[in-house]
C-alpha cells in the first residue's frame, strides 16, 4: 500500500505534463489557421495554398508517425518524446522569420516530424501507466489537448496577431515546448528502463558515424538539396503565389527517398547486407511494423475504428482549420474577434466534450464491451447534423451557443478513440498501431481537407464548401458503429492471447 501512493502521483504526473504537451502540440499546429488571413494578406496568396500549409504538417506528420511508433516501441520513449516536443518547438518558431509560401510550408512540414515522435510515444505510456477501467478517461485527459490546444491555438494566435502581427505570434508559442522538453527527460517510463538515445549514438549503435549516416541516405539528402535550389529560382522567377516549388520539392523528397530505399533493396539482393542499415534491431522494427499490419488487418474493430477516424480527421479538423477564416468571412469580423469567439468557447466545449466522452465512455464499459465504441458514434449522429445546421446561420447570436453545443459532442470521441485501440492490441506494439492509425486517418483526413476545401472555396465561396465538413464527419460516426459486432470478441482474443 505504502508503494502505491508514489505510483499513483507518478502516473498522475506523467499524465499532467504529456497532457499540457499535447496542449502545446496542437496549439503549435492549430495557430496557423488563425493567421490564414494576414498572411494571405502579406505573402499574397489564394485559399488553395492557405490549404496547402494546414496540410504540409499533416502530410509530413502521417507518413512520420508510424517510423516514430516504431521507435517508440523499441527505444527509451521519453527520450523520443522529448526530442519531439523541441522539434515541433523549434520549427514553430522558425516559422516567423520567412519571406515566401515555400519556405513556410517547409517550416510547417517539419512541425509535423516533431509532433510525429511525441504522439504514438506518449499515447503508449499513458497507456502502460493506466491500464483498465481508467484507460478512456486518462486518455480523455491526454487528448483534451486536441481540441483545447486547437482552439487555444486559434484563440492565442488571434490575440498575438492582433497585437504583435503573425511572425511574432509563431515565434512566442513556441517557446514553452522547450521547457517541457527538459521536464520529460525526469519522467520515469514505466515499463523501460533504458538510457537516453540521441541521433548519432543510435547510429554508431548501427554500426555507422555521421558520414556513414550520410552516405546511407545520400539519394534523398541530395535530391532534397537539387528541390530546394530548383525551388527557390521557381520562387524568383513566378513569384511566391505559384504552387510550383512546393511540387517540385515534394516530387525531389520523395524521388530521394524512393532511389534510398531502392538502393538498399539492391544491395541486399546481392548479399551486400553490410552496406546497408539493416541490423538485427531493424529486423525487429520491421517485423514489429509488419505484425501491427497484420493486427490492423486481423482485427475487425481496428478496420472500422481507422476508416471511422479517417472520416472523423477530415471532417473535425477541417471545421476548426476553416473555421476563423469562415467567421470572418461570413459575419464580416476581425481576425482577432472571429479567434476569440471559436477559441474562446471552442476551449469550453472542447474541455467539457473530451472528459465527457471519456467518463461516458467508462461508465457505459461497466456494462458492456460495447461502451467506448457506441460514445464515439453517438458524439457524431448527434454533433453531425447540429453542424450542418449551425453553418447554415446567419445571425452571429444564435452561431456562437450553436457552435459550443456541437464542438462539445464533436469532441466525445478523443479519449474513446485511443482507449479502444489499445482495448484490442498487444501492448508490445501499441506505439506502432498508434503511428499506423494517425498515419492512415491524417493522409486520407484532414491533409486532402485542407487544399480540398480550400480550392472548393475558389470556386463557389467557403461558405458552401465547408458544409462538406460535418457531412463527412457525420458519416465517420455511422461507419464507427460496425465495431459494435467485433469489439468483445477482439478483446476476449487479446485477453486469450496474453495469458497463454
Amino acid at each position: 500500500m505504502a508503494t502505491e501512493r508514489p505510483q499513483r502521483l507518478r502516473a498522475s504526473w506523467t499524465l499532467a505534463l504529456l497532457a499540457f504537451i499535447n496542449l502545446l502540440n496542437y496549439l503549435d499546429r492549430n495557430i496557423i489557421f488563425a493567421l490564414f488571413e494576414p498572411i494571405k494578406r502579406e505573402l499574397v496568396l489564394n485559399d488553395t495554398q492557405l490549404g496547402w500549409l494546414g496540410s504540409a504538417y499533416i502530410l509530413v506528420f502521417s507518413v512520420a508517425a508510424l517510423p516514430f511508433g516504431i521507435i517508440g516501441d523499441l527505444k527509451n520513449r521519453k527520450t523520443v518524446i522529448a526530442a519531439g516536443t523541441a522539434l515541433f518547438s523549434a520549427f514553430t518558431s522558425l516559422g516567423g522569420l520567412v519571406r515566401g509560401f515555400t519556405a513556410l510550408f517547409v517550416c510547417r512540414a517539419a512541425v509535423g516530424i516533431g509532433e510525429a515522435a511525441y504522439a504514438p510515444a506518449s499515447t503508449s505510456m499513458i497507456a502502460d501507466y493506466f491500464p483498465g477501467r481508467h484507460r478512456a478517461f486518462a486518455m480523455g485527459v491526454l487528448n483534451a489537448g486536441i481540441p483545447v490546444g486547437g482552439v487555444l491555438g486559434i484563440l492565442l494566435g488571434g490575440y498575438l496577431e492582433g497585437v504583435y502581427g503573425w511572425r511574432v505570434a509563431l515565434m512566442a508559442v513556441g517557446i514553452p515546448g522547450f521547457a517541457c522538453a527538459a521536464l520529460v527527460m525526469r519522467l520515469v517510463d514505466p515499463s523501460r528502463r533504458e538510457r537516453p538515445h540521441n541521433i548519432l549514438g543510435m547510429a554508431r549503435k548501427l554500426g555507422l558515424g555521421a558520414v556513414g549516416l550520410v552516405h546511407q541516405l545520400f539519394p534523398v539528402l541530395a535530391l532534397t538539396g537539387i528541390g530546394l535550389v530548383v525551388a527557390f529560382v521557381l520562387t524568383q522567377r513566378f513569384g511566391t503565389e505559384s504552387p510550383s516549388d512546393t511540387i517540385v520539392l515534394a516530387v525531389a523528397i520523395g524521388l530521394g527517398a524512393v532511389l534510398t530505399i531502392w538502393r538498399w533493396v539492391r544491395l541486399l539482393q546481392t548479399d551486400r547486407r553490410e552496406e546497408t542499415p539493416f541490423t538485427p534491431g531493424l529486423e525487429d522494427a520491421m517485423e514489429d511494423l509488419l505484425r501491427a499490419g497484420r493486427t490492423v488487418l486481423r482485427t475487425p474493430t481496428l478496420v472500422f475504428i481507422f476508416l471511422s477516424g479517417a472520416m472523423i480527421s477530415f471532417g473535425t479538423n477541417g471545421l476548426v482549420g476553416w473555421g476563423p477564416s469562415f467567421m470572418t468571412r461570413k459575419f464580416a469580423l476581425t481576425t482577432a474577434a472571429a479567434a476569440q469567439l471559436l477559441g474562446t468557447w471552442g476551449l469550453v466545449a472542447g474541455i467539457a466534450g473530451t472528459l465527457a466522452g471519456g467518463l461516458i465512455a467508462d461508465w457505459l464499459r461497466r456494462w458492456t464491451d460495447k461502451g467506448r465504441v457506441i460514445t464515439i458514434a453517438a458524439g457524431f449522429i448527434i454533433g453531425g447534423p447540429l453542424a450542418i445546421w449551425v453553418l447554415t446561420l446567419h445571425d452571429l447570436g444564435m452561431f456562437v451557443p450553436g457552435f459550443v453545443v456541437v464542438f462539445f459532442f464533436l469532441s466525445w470521441y478523443n479519449g474513446p478513440m485511443s482507449a479502444v485501440i489499445f482495448d484490442v492490441v498487444p501492448a508490445r506494439i501499441g506505439s506502432t498501431v498508434v503511428g499506423a492509425y494517425l498515419l492512415f486517418i491524417h493522409l486520407a483526413g484532414d491533409a486532402v481537407a485542407f487544399p480540398l476545401i480550400g480550392s472548393l472555396s475558389d470556386r463557389f465561396t467557403l461558405e458552401r464548401a465547408v458544409l462538406l465538413l460535418p457531412v463527412v464527419a457525420l458519416v465517420g460516426g455511422v461507419v464507427a458503429l460496425g465495431a459494435l459486432p467485433t469489439i468483445t470478441a477482439d478483446m476476449t482474443r487479446l485477453t486469450t492471447r496474453t495469458h497463454r
